[in-house]
């Protein structure tokens, strides 16, 4: 069946208009914002929309969706304007509350927010590099359930900020080598940036980089005017697009129309009285009328964007009923991953640990319970920065994604940490359940921390595995040992750091972390042997029980508690081993792996744990900051590490259980 003709009419040139006016309109009733893209984008958006994309906003979750990404989030009453024209939950009274307290229409696009947002976007480039991820979700769920029923593309929006970004550099490198042909990215080319006009600091190539990277490269001349030139490079990215992803970049002037057009000034801050309403009168609009949009424009999108994506999803709907009929099975996995629920009895095939268990690097050992957890739970994706041997994450049971094998769950991000954590956002909000996980030491998660911050903020679950989690790694140095990185994720809102002293506590860990599907989880673990065989007799009985609320009595003497000692991962060896050297002293060992859960808990059970009156003292390989919060007296590194072998940093910095002890019984004597 031949394709039907698309041809452009008055009415699509009046959307066009209509949507740059009320665009700016938006901006200017919040007396804040950016309009300039949004007026320099506004047929690239109605082309795009009412045109090609497939969705469906009655069923804004419908699986084969299309998705559109503003990875120049700055611009989002452009989006917030199109899902309001689509049909999506965005009313008028949504866009004319723009910026304001307790709107749907933030500053910038928040995928928990606002309904057809499919995520956060803001922090320049990260779009580019989430949509990466979503492209690859896509094509990992096209070799589950057959290109029938995953099919859709990935649409990016960007600008000359995002270019300039090095996340979108990293992710964009990667795209190219996996030949993710469902992604197209759109680039805004408008030469200008809040500081003027992008030949200050931004002369490159982009077309050149984008080949180089192994991607398509299409271009528009006039992407103001021109609706037959832009549909005709989307319509080549979406259908011949060679194996490759494709970048089009069109050519357009920011502000356009406007008495502003082509100056920095339209980019970050309202048009203002008069220049609006020049732009008004030059569009054709009521220059008094605010908020206008004609009825030829809704009409429009009802007939296009709105018919086509029922249309598209009934369709759907008829295949995969086929497909659970002919494949059950297949269909039966399909379901559950869109109900969200993990495999029943899934924690049935965690490993045991007890006194008798091998000696271990939590790394190690945390190796060993993912992939007994990867085995059943199909839908843990992920992979290592360069440092698959080190993490200790390679997938047994699964070989490498790559170009010519889509089915696989292990990717090799490269050495490219800020790009891997910001794709690992993309495949958590790809829709289908995936549970990406990413792993390098903890040390370089602040290379990425603006992914981790953003994933926090979005509420997508990712698993984030941090070895060489301490000083403790020895030789390598202060340029790799971290001791503000705990600190540092433990203040972020919306983020667990779990840090483990065993087996036990790992298998615990998981099970928060699978479970929680509304933040990130990052899982620090060490580089050094653990002493399981004096850890794993406590953690065998009780933390099954007290690793969910963050913080347990491991071991205690019958008495009352003279001292509490508060320790977390491979410190809770030293704490046990100081306390059987302090016969004298009733000890009480608490492990705290997680202090954010511990917080959640109420007042009854942390005083039951930490009980008042009593001297607290905590031992971490890791910055003392926040401690203050719980013990009377905190021994840990506030310094940066030293390049020596492990022996020596723990004689250092008084990391042995003999060490401890002393510590403990001087800060006894002056209590």
């Amino acid at each position: 069946m031949a394709e039907e003709k698309v041809t452009f009419d008055e009415t699509d040139e009046l959307c066009v208009r209509n949507i740059g006016t009320f665009c700016a309109d938006v901006v200017e009733k919040a007396n804040s914002g950016h309009p300039g893209a949004p007026m320099g984008m506004a047929a690239i958006a109605h082309v795009l929309f009412s045109k090609v994309l497939n969705a469906s906003s009655s069923n804004a979750s419908f699986a084969n969706r299309d998705r559109f990404i503003l990875s120049n989030g700055h611009a989002c009453s452009l989006q917030y304007t199109m899902l309001h024209l689509c049909g999506y939950n965005v009313k008028m009274s949504d866009l004319q509350s723009f910026r304001q307290l307790g709107s749907i229409t933030p500053g910038h696009p928040e995928n928990h927010q606002t309904e057809g947002v499919e995520i956060s976007t803001g922090p320049l480039g990260q779009g580019i590099a989430q949509a990466v991820g979503l492209a690859i979700a896509g094509k990992y769920a096209q070799s589950q359930f057959g290109e029938e029923l995953f099919n859709h593309k990935i649409y990016v929006f960007c600008g000359d900020g995002c270019m300039q970004e090095g996340v979108a550099s990293e992710a964009s490198s990667l795209a190219g080598h996996l030949q993710l042909d469902n992604l197209i990215l759109i680039y805004d080319d408008n030469h200008i940036q809040i500081d003027g006009n992008t030949d200050l600091a931004f002369t490159e190539s982009v077309s050149q980089r984008y080949q180089a990277y192994g991607w398509n490269v299409v271009f528009v001349d006039d992407g103001n005017k021109d609706l037959n030139a832009i549909h005709a490079a989307i319509k080549t990215a979406r259908d011949d697009s060679k194996g490759k992803p494709t970048l089009i970049q069109i050519r357009t002037h920011i502000g356009y129309g406007s008495t502003k057009q082509d100056t920095h000034g339209v980019h970050g801050a309202p048009l203002g009285g008069d220049a609006l309403k020049d732009y008004k009168k030059t569009m054709g609009f009521d220059t008094e009328q605010t908020f206008v949009i004609k009825d030829e424009v809704y009409k429009r999108y009802q007939d296009t964007f709105v018919a086509r994506g029922k249309a598209v999803e009934a369709k759907w709907n008829e295949l995969k009923q086929q497909f659970c009929q002919k494949q059950p099975e297949k269909g039966k996995l399909l379901d559950r991953l869109l109900s969200g629920k993990l495999p029943e009895n899934w924690m049935d095939a965690l490993p045991k640990f007890d006194e008798n268990s091998k000696k271990d690097a939590t790394r190690s050992i945390n190796g060993a319970v993912l992939n007994a957890i990867a085995k059943v739970v199909p839908e843990l994706i992920g992979g290592a920065a360069d440092l698959t041997p080190s993490t200790k994450t390679q997938l047994k049971c699964s070989h490498d994604f790559q170009a010519n094998s889509r089915d696989g769950r292990y990717l090799r991000f490269g050495v490219r940490e800020f790009g891997m954590f910001a794709i690992g956002n993309g495949i958590a909000a790809y829709g289908l359940n995936l549970v990406p996980f990413t792993s390098t030491f903890l040390n370089f998660l602040t290379y990425g921390y603006g992914a981790v911050r953003l994933g926090a903020l979005s509420h997508l679950r990712q698993i984030y595995i941090m070895t060489h989690d301490s000083v403790l790694l020895g030789e390598d140095g202060p340029t790799h040992q971290p001791v503000e990185v705990i600190p540092s994720v433990r203040a972020l809102p919306n983020a667990l750091l779990l840090r483990p002293a065993d087996g036990n506590e790992i298998n615990e860990c998981w099970k928060i972390m699978l479970n929680r599907v509304d933040g990130p989880s990052v899982i620090c673990l060490s580089r050094q042997t653990v002493n399981t065989n004096l850890v794993s007799k406590y953690t065998k009985v009780k933390s099954a029980d007290g690793v969910k609320c963050g913080a347990y009595v491991l071991s205690e003497e019958e008495k009352d508690a003279d001292v509490i000692l508060l320790a977390t991962g491979s410190e809770v060896e030293l704490a046990l081993e100081a306390a059987q050297i302090l016969d004298s002293l009733n000890v009480r060992v608490v492990s705290a792996v997680c202090l954010e859960l511990f917080e959640q808990q109420d007042m009854k059970y942390k005083q039951s744990v930490i009980k008042p009156n009593t001297l607290v003292i905590s031992l971490e390989a890791s910055s003392t900051y926040g401690w203050q919060r719980y013990a009377h007296k905190s021994f840990g590194i506030d310094e940066f590490g030293r390049s020596a072998p492990i022996s020596a940093i723990r004689q250092h910095f008084g990391l042995t259980g003999k060490l401890f002890a002393e510590n403990i019984t001087q800060t006894v004597q002056k209590w």
